[in-house]
């Protein structure tokens, strides 16, 4: 294994998986697997890239820490020579972390400093310039993708929000300077380095910067960011003759499907009303789940009893919806109970034989694919900017698509599916 990547959520790390899967055009990328936990044995060594999937975003920061070191360790006993800390796009963090403990726990462990944050991902129009995190042209605390239920970002400026949960200052190496190539790039991350910044903030607002970038990290031990800082990396692997450029597959599964819907984010509620104009579509009442009435047996018999006709199950709620809910209950305790939900409702559709499922949100992605218990995923077709086809293995092979909140088309279900089953 060359690069491991130890990514804080399960959507987050299907993005990055085909991100290092696709690698650029005309060079292909690197054979890839996704592994949901860390794995319990040694993998094939046909495997270049690793990606591991923690549900770490929302958890304890020492936990978050610990849960990251035991995936480093392992990845270090592949034989990898660079780790990527994969986070989201959106920089979805508190001021007491995740993000930052985590990253200057593996720069510690690894003995580095001058270490790329770089969270953009032009392709989904997140862009840093001055540091501070751009959704297309607005700064993401005015986008109206700060609204994370869980882990709020509520300013822009990367520096800033880093610097409340790190140890060390933090660095910044500009757009101009990015400008200026690989070259310029890594003298300016080694003089940070030198000055003591663990962590340091690289503007980018283009894919060749991030490609830029990548070529700049080709030496480094330990890079972090969005999917889009692994754009370069692949090939790098690929210019010193390491890797073969395998690339993704185009494996697809016939059978039946469904699609969960955990993500309160506008494009999943956009994508929701969209699929229920032509679909059987269960709008769950959290309410209802909270106080016993809602059960996972509804929404298994209403799912199975419309498979084939593409079924939708989704909890999404605007954001003054979600704020009353989680006054009323609690929103740790409705967060628990809408992913125990979810995740048994997955459990059980895919024991009665559903065979394509469509999931929306970090947060119940992680839920399901922890309670499907299904080992290393393979890496196919992309469906959309950042979400890949994940297949199992095994004599009942699952064909999964795991969306983050803020991605996808608005037709996205109607393509997730027919993408699945190799369309």
């Amino acid at each position: 294994m060359l690069l491991g990547v130890i990514a804080d959520d399960f959507t987050g790390a299907s993005d990055i998986a085909n991100t290092l899967a696709r690698g650029l055009p005309g060079e292909g990328g690197l054979s890839t697997v996704q592994y949901l936990g860390i794995p319990r044995e040694r993998v094939d060594r046909s495997v270049e890239a690793g990606v591991i999937a923690l549900k770490s975003r929302s958890i304890p920061a020492a936990a978050a820490v610990e849960q990251s070191l035991a995936a480093l360790s392992w990845l270090l006993d592949q034989g990898c020579r660079q780790i990527v800390f994969k986070y989201c796009s959106t920089f979805d963090s508190t001021p007491q972390g995740n993000i930052g403990p985590v990253a200057e726990a593996l720069a510690d462990a690894l003995g580095v400093r001058g270490v790329i944050a770089c969270p953009a991902f032009p392709g989904a129009g997140r862009t840093v310039y001055q540091g501070h995190l751009f959704v297309r042209n607005r700064l993401l605390h005015e986008s109206g993708l700060q609204n994370h239920p869980l882990n709020p970002m509520t300013d822009a400026d990367i520096r800033r929000w880093l610097r409340l949960q790190t140890a060390t200052e933090v660095g910044h190496v500009d757009l101009a300077t990015v400008r200026r190539g690989a070259a310029g790039i890594a003298a300016a991350l080694e003089a940070e380095g030198q000055n003591g910044r663990t962590l340091v903030v690289v503007d980018a607002v283009t894919d060749e910067d991030l490609v830029a970038i990548g070529r700049a990290a080709a030496a480094h031990r330990l890079v972090t960011g969005g999917s889009g800082i692994a754009m370069g990396l692949a090939a790098t692997f690929m210019a010193e003759g390491l890797a073969r450029g395998a690339g993704a597959g185009r494996a697809g599964i016939t059978g039946p499907e469904a699609i969960l819907a955990g993500s309160c984010s506008g494009a999943t509620r956009e994508q929701v009303a969209i699929h229920a104009r032509t679909h059987p579509t269960l709008a769950v009442d959290v309410a209802g789940v909270m106080d016993g009435r809602v059960t996972t047996a509804d929404l298994v018999s209403f799912l199975l009893a419309h498979a084939g006709e593409a079924p939708l199950a989704y909890s999404c709620g605007t954001p003054e919806e979600v704020a009353a809910m989680q006054a009323r209950f609690g929103r740790e305790k409705v967060a628990s109970a809408l992913d125990a939900l979810f995740a048994e409702t997955a459990r059980r559709l895919v024991s009665a034989g559903i065979r394509r499922l469509v999931v929306a949100g970090g947060e119940t992605s992680g839920a399901v694919v922890s309670a499907l218990d299904l080992g290393a995923l393979t890496i196919g077709a992309e469906i959309d900017p950042g979400v890949p086809v994940l297949v199992s293995g095994g004599e009942r092979p699952v064909a999964l698509a795991l969306k983050s909140g803020n991605f996808g088309a608005p037709d996205f279900f109607r393509k997730a599916l027919e993408r699945l089953a190799g369309r």
